[in-house]
C-alpha cells in the first residue's frame, strides 16, 4: 500500500526522534568519561535535533492540516518556522560554544579516555549518516523543505562526529609521541572548528527558511516547468500575464491570466483553462493552479486589419 506525504513526513520524523534520543544518550555518557569540550558541542547540537524532531512530529499533522477559514491556504509554513528556529537556536548554541573554546585553548584542560571518545564518535556517526540517507529519501517522496532541512541537520552531524573522531586520534598519536602539552590544545581548537563550521550552514539555513516565510516563489525548476506547460498550449489562447508564484511549506500556489478571444464560447474557455491545470499540477507535486480568463481588446495584428483571429 503506497504512503502518503504526511505518512513519509512521520516516518523520517519518528527515525529523527529515536536517533536523536539515541545520539544524546550516546554522547552524553561519553561527554561524562571523556571530559571533552567538543563532544560537549556535539551533544549541544544533537539536544537542539531532539528539540526540534520532536517540534516537528508535532508540527506535521499541523502543516498537512486542510486550509480553513482562518488560514486560507493551509498551515504549511509551519515547516518554515521549524527550518528558522532550528538555524537560530543552532547559532546560539555554536557561539556560546566558541566562546568557551576560547576560553579553554588559553587554559586548556586537557582530555580522559580518548579512546572512548573515538569510539563513541565513530558510532555517532554512523548512526547520523545511516539516519540522513533515510531522511532525505523521505524528503524527496514527501517534497517537504523541513524534512530536507532535518536530513541536512543530520549529514552535518555526520561529519562533525567525524572529525572529532580525527581529533581524538590525533590526540592520542601526540600523547604516543611525547607531546602532551601539545595534545592539550587538540580538543579546544577542535571544539572551536566545530562550532565556526556549524554558524555558516546554520546562519544559511534560518536565512533561507525565514525568506520563504515572506512569500517566496517557487524554486527555479518548478518556474521552468510552469513556463514548459504553458508553452504547450499556446496556440490555444493568445498570451499570458501576471504570472505569480509563491510557496508555503511543501505546497505551492500558482496563478496567471490567460487572453482568449472575446468570441470564444464558455465551455471551450473553460476546458483550456482546466487542461492547463491539470498538467501544471501533473508537472510541480502539490501545486494548487489558478488561472484567470481574460477577452482579447483586439489590439493585435489581427484586430486591427480585421483578419480571423487564429486562436478561434
Amino acid at each position: 500500500m503506497p504512503f502518503n506525504d504526511e505518512a513519509y513526513m512521520k516516518r523520517a520524523t519518528l527515525v529523527s526522534l529515536y536517533g536523536n534520543i539515541a545520539l544524546v544518550s550516546i554522547k552524553t555518557t561519553a561527554l561524562i568519561l571523556v571530559n571533552s569540550l567538543a563532544i560537549a558541542v556535539d551533544l549541544g547540537i544533537s539536544l537542539v535535533g531532539l528539540a526540534v524532531s520532536i517540534i516537528l512530529f508535532y508540527s506535521i499533522k499541523l502543516a498537512t492540516k486542510e486550509a480553513d477559514l482562518v488560514h486560507n491556504y493551509g498551515y504549511g509554513k509551519v515547516e518554515h518556522v521549524c527550518e528558522t528556529l532550528e538555524g537560530v537556536v543552532l547559532i546560539g548554541i555554536a557561539l556560546a560554544m566558541s566562546s568557551q573554546a576560547v576560553m579553554n585553548i588559553f587554559r586548556p584542560t586537557g582530555i580522559e579516555r580518548p579512546w572512548i571518545g573515538l569510539f563513541s564518535c565513530m558510532v555517532n556517526s554512523t548512526i547520523n549518516f545511516v539516519g540522513a540517507y533515510y531522511i532525505f529519501k523521505m524528503a524527496r517522496k514527501s517534497s517537504s523543505p523541513a524534512i530536507h532541512a532535518e536530513g541536512l541537520h543530520w549529514k552535518m552531524e555526520g561529519f562533525i562526529s567525524g572529525m572529532i573522531a580525527v581529533s581524538f586520534i590525533i590526540s592520542m598519536l601526540l600523547e604516543i609521541r611525547g607531546l602532551d602539552k601539545l595534545a592539550l590544545y587538540v580538543d579546544p581548537v577542535t571544539a572551536l572548528l566545530v562550532s565556526i563550521i556549524v554558524i555558516v550552514p546554520s546562519f544559511e539555513l534560518a536565512k533561507s527558511s525565514f525568506f520563504k516565510l515572506l512569500d517566496a516563489s517557487v524554486e527555479e525548476d518548478s518556474q521552468m516547468e510552469i513556463l514548459k506547460q504553458i508553452s504547450r498550449h499556446i496556440d490555444k489562447f493568445c498570451e499570458f500575464k501576471d504570472l505569480k508564484t509563491r510557496t508555503s511549506g511543501r505546497s505551492k500556489f500558482v496563478e496567471f491570466k490567460i487572453i482568449v478571444p472575446e468570441d470564444i464560447s464558455f465551455k471551450r474557455g473553460h476546458d483550456i483553462v482546466s487542461q492547463l491545470e491539470k498538467d501544471i499540477q501533473a508537472g510541480v507535486p502539490n501545486c494548487e493552479v489558478l488561472i484567470r480568463m481574460e477577452p482579447c481588446t483586439k489590439d493585435c495584428e489581427f484586430g486591427r486589419k480585421g483578419l480571423k483571429c487564429p486562436y478561434l
